[in-house]
Parts: structure tokens; sequence; C-alpha cells
């Protein structure tokens, strides 16, 4: 069994190692007003020996520069999840390929590693250790159409069922969905194979207006942030967070359509989706339902925020809790900063979400990464408010949907770069969490321990920096 694991972890690293194939040229990403413009072509440029490290923002550039998946005039780093958005001086990590009329990137991830969950209370819920290997990998491609029409296509790999098993990796006090028709609990979930498959056509009105729709199956509705595994906040960090079903768990929905507008600095979106949560079969596509909404509102008042607010009601999310429908909110504040030099960066995230229902509870978390070139220092703080159904076993003595307890979890890593090889960089790193529940409560006291900690180390493949 461990030697197919290992054999399983190894084809996966050799994948990812394949794919940099797509990272043959360095890009420049600067925002399109007009890439067919006349002018363009009465100057015969020579796309070849431009260079594009001059050009404003704002300011035409050749065709086969990518712009944002859903704009003309936007810059490519404000792309997040979905149809989301992060700031414009967030840094990208990818591939990028391009031919006369579409533009390729391709960007993911794989950490190799070895986890340890409750390691100070040994026998204790929730203590397990294991070898685990968090991935996904997606691909996007996009032209553009006429003089003001954009198409997009993106889809999204994870085999994540195939390298950790049905029940996921061990995570102390995660919670959500199910295997073998027992709710998971101190384990995160593994992604479906297919995590989105998505088109979306965006129609450039002037400078300031467009207009967006976007259909996936998979796909990720208007709500929440950018995914916890987009957001450069984490980008270090392979744990999914604690609040992953009061935030950002409908980033994999199987049927999903929205029709937003951008205005300026804002951008208004409307969802209809399916709201039950992916079934245990992590190969198939489950049945639209369509029997759900979301809205949501983004603001980028500068080149480094980026705020959302977004709401959503969803019908019957969880399959072993069929009757229970949930009103989701989420709110955020996403920053990011050049800090000058070669692969510099600050990135942050702010995010607070809650549900309503039987599973009724806040969610609040504050993540940021610090690069510092081949060294990142990162953090995570999370604080979920969950009940003792949410975390301990069936049949145990305690009341359904008992009173909620807040726990709190708190996470310092660390990043090295190793080394690098074509545009694809192998990284060491390390983390430890340290976990608190108040000391009142016998219930979790009895069943986790006195404040329990985990801890992990890690090599990881991602693609290289894409340069300004």
């Amino acid at each position: 069994m461990e030697y197919n694991k290992l054999r399983n972890l190894a084809i996966l690293g050799l994948g990812m190692a394949a794919f940099p194939v797509l990272g043959q040229h360095e890009h420049h990403q600067q925002p399109a007003k007009d890439t067919t413009n006349h002018e363009m072509h009465e100057k015969k440029a020579d796309h070849g020996g431009m260079d594009h490290s001059k050009m404003q923002h704002g300011e035409m550039q050749p065709a086969h520069l990518m712009t944002h998946s859903f704009s003309l005039t936007l810059p490519m780093t404000r792309n997040g999840s979905g149809t989301g958005w992060q700031p414009d001086a967030t840094p990208m990590y990818a591939y990028m390929k391009h031919s006369d009329k579409w533009n390729y990137m391709l960007h993911g991830s794989i950490f190799l590693r070895y986890t340890s969950q409750n390691f100070n209370n040994k026998n204790k819920k929730g203590a397990d250790a294991k070898f685990s290997a968090p991935n996904w990998v997606m691909g996007m491609a996009q032209r553009q159409v006429g003089k003001n029409g954009l198409l997009n296509l993106r889809a999204m790999v994870s085999v994540d069922k195939l390298v950790d098993g049905g029940a996921g990796y061990p995570l102390l006090f995660q919670s959500g969905e199910s295997w073998n028709n027992v709710p998971l609990v101190d384990r995160q979930h593994p992604h479906d194979l297919i995590s989105e498959l998505s088109v979306a056509y965006t129609q450039r009105i002037n400078e300031k207006l467009d207009l967006t729709i976007y259909a996936g199956y998979p796909g990720e509705p208007a709500l929440g942030p950018t995914a916890f595994m987009h957001r450069m906040s984490a980008f270090n960090n392979p744990d999914a967070v604690l609040g992953h079903h009061w935030q950002d768990a409908t980033h994999i929905t199987f049927g999903v359509v929205t029709a937003g507008v951008r205005y300026g600095m804002f951008k208004l979106e409307g969802s209809s989706f399916t709201g039950r949560e992916p079934d245990e079969n992590r190969f198939d596509f489950d049945k639209p339902r369509f029997d759900s909404y979301s809205y949501r509102l983004l603001f980028n008042p500068s080149a480094n925020f980026a705020f959302q607010a977004s709401r959503a009601f969803i019908k019957s999310p969880e399959r072993l809790h069929a009757h229970d429908d949930v009103t989701r909110t989420t709110a955020s504040v996403q920053h990011s900063a050049q800090l000058g030099g070669e692969n510099k960066w600050i990135s942050s995230t702010v995010l607070w979400g809650q549900n309503s229902g039987s599973h009724k509870g806040n969610s609040y978390l504050a993540e940021s990464n610090l690069q510092l070139n081949k060294w990142a220092v990162y953090g995570r703080f999370e604080n979920v408010q969950k009940s003792f159904n949410d975390l301990l076993e069936a049949g145990s003595d305690i009341p359904e949907y008992s009173t909620k307890e807040s726990i709190s979890a708190f996470t310092l890593g660390i990043n090295r770069q190793l080394f690098s090889f074509a545009n694809t960089l192998v990284q060491a790193g390390g983390q430890v969490s340290y976990h608190h529940v108040k000391e009142s409560n016998s219930y979790f006291r009895n069943a986790y321990g006195k404040n329990p900690m985990s801890g992990q180390v890690y090599l990881r493949l991602t693609p290289g920096l894409m340069k300004m």
C-alpha cells in the first residue's frame, strides 16, 4: 500500500515537472484598450522587438499579450478564481504561450509533504500523520473577438482522490462533505478531478463598461473572495482554510451561470447555480440543479486593494443533511504590493464568512505571505464557530446542532526556493499550527486534549514568477 502511494506521488511529480513546455517565453502584461487599432498596423510594429516593460497602464499593446479574463481594459494580474478579482499588484506564477489569435496560460501547484496533526496529544481525536500531496493545475485560453469582444475558456483539474484517497488529507478541526456516507471530520475532502470547465464572453462597451456572461460545469458562482488555493496571501500554505465551508466552498459547483457588469472600479454580478456540494465520486459530473443564487459587489479602488461583499441562498448544500438550506454571507479585503527588487512582494487577505441555518456560525480569517526572493514567511489566523456535532463522531452523547464553540488556529510557516528549471520552482518549507478552544469546554477538551498542535514539512513544484 505505501509503495503504491509513493508511486502515485512520483508519477504526479513527474507530470507536474513536464508541463513547463508552455513556459518558453517571459511575457509582460498590461491592459489593452484596442488590440486591433489601425495605428498599430500602420506603424507595422515589430512585436518581437518591443520593450513591453516600458508600456504604461492603459496604452495599446500587441494582440498577443494577454489581458484580464473578462475585460480587454483590465490587466491579467486582477484575475482571481471564477469571475472574482484580486488586486492589480498581485504577482503571477504561470507559464504562457501565444499564437496569432489565442493566448494560453497554465499554472498550478503540487505539495509533496508529510503532515502530523495533534502531535502533542497522542491517542486523542484528530491525531494523525500521513504523506499527502495537495495538488491542482489550471489552464486558460483566450482570444479577442472583433474589436471589443473577448472569449475565455478555462479548465482546472486535481488528482487529490488518486493520491490522498476518498477521505482526503488530515486537517485538525476541519469539517465538510463525506466519505462512505460518513461526515468528514478532521480531514480536508479531496477535490474533483474536473474542478472547473467554463466558458465566458465579455463585450466591451467603452473604457469603463464591460458586460460579461460566464458558464461553468463545473464552475464558481459570484460568492466570496478568490478561493484559498488561488490567493497569493496563501501562496505557500498547502492547507485548506478551516472556514472553507463558511467562505469559499462553492468554488467547485456543478452548474453555474453568472452575469456581470463592470463600471470603472466596480463590478456587480449575479449567479444561478447548483447548491449541492460535489458528491463522493470525484471523477463524474454531478447533476446540475440551478436551485440557488448569489450576488456580489467587487470594488478595486487602486492597484493594491480588492474589496468584495457577497451573499448566496444555497439549496441543500450537504447530501447528508439534504433538508437544510444555508444563507451564506461574506466580505473580504485583499491587499498586494511589490516591495522592490527581484521577486519581493507581500499579499494579505482579511475575510469574514457567515452561514445561517442548522450549521449557522461565523468564521474569520487573516493571512499574509511575505516573499523575499527565494525566502518566504507566511502566516494565517483563523477563528471558526462550529458545534460539537460538526466535529465529534456520530453517536456521541451530545445534542445535535448544539451550542457553537469558537475554535482558533494560528499557523506560521517558512519557505525556501531550492532551485529552478524551465521556469519551474522547486521549494522546501514547513509550518506549525497552534489551536485553542475554551478550557471550560469539556467535550472538546476530552476529545482533542489541550491546545492541539499540528506541523508539516514539504517539497513543492510551481511555475516561476511571470516578469512584469
